[in-house]
C-alpha cells in the first residue's frame, strides 16, 4: 500500500497528502494535537503543557491546524476575552490514528536514543 502511495506521486512535493503531513507532523503539530487530545484548553494551559513552544510558534500551529479543520477555536465574550481551543470531529479521527504511534515512540524513545551513542 505504501509503495503505491509512493509511485502514484501521493507523497511528491506540493500535494495534498504532503501539505497536510507537513501540518500534523510538524514538532509542534504533534504535541499540540496530543495535549488537545486529553481536554480542551485555552492559550496559556497549551503553552504550559507544550513545553519550549514560542508564542509565534504556538500561534501559526493553531491556526494552521484550524484552518486545515483539525483544531476548533472557541471565542466566549468576556472580559478579558476567553478563547479555547478543541479537536474538531476530524482531528478526534487523527488522533485516534495518532496516539499509538505517540505510545510507541514513547516505549522505544530511550532505546533508540541510546543506540545512537
Amino acid at each position: 500500500m505504501l509503495e503505491r502511495m509512493l509511485t502514484d506521486g501521493k507523497f511528491a512535493g506540493g500535494c495534498p497528502t504532503r501539505v497536510v503531513l507537513d501540518h500534523i507532523m510538524s514538532r509542534w503539530g504533534v504535541l499540540i494535537l496530543v495535549a488537545l487530545s486529553e481536554r480542551d484548553m485555552r492559550w496559556g494551559e497549551l503553552r504550559r503543557v507544550v513545553e519550549g513552544i514560542s508564542e509565534k510558534m504556538l500561534a501559526q500551529t493553531l491556526r494552521t491546524l484550524e484552518a486545515d479543520g483539525i483544531v476548533l477555536r472557541e471565542v466566549t465574550p468576556s472580559v478579558p476575552p476567553r478563547v479555547d481551543y478543541s479537536l474538531t470531529e476530524l482531528g478526534r479521527g487523527l488522533v485516534e490514528h495518532l496516539l499509538p504511534l505517540v505510545d510507541w515512540v514513547s516505549a522505544h524513545a530511550e532505546a533508540i536514543v541510546a543506540g545512537r551513542d
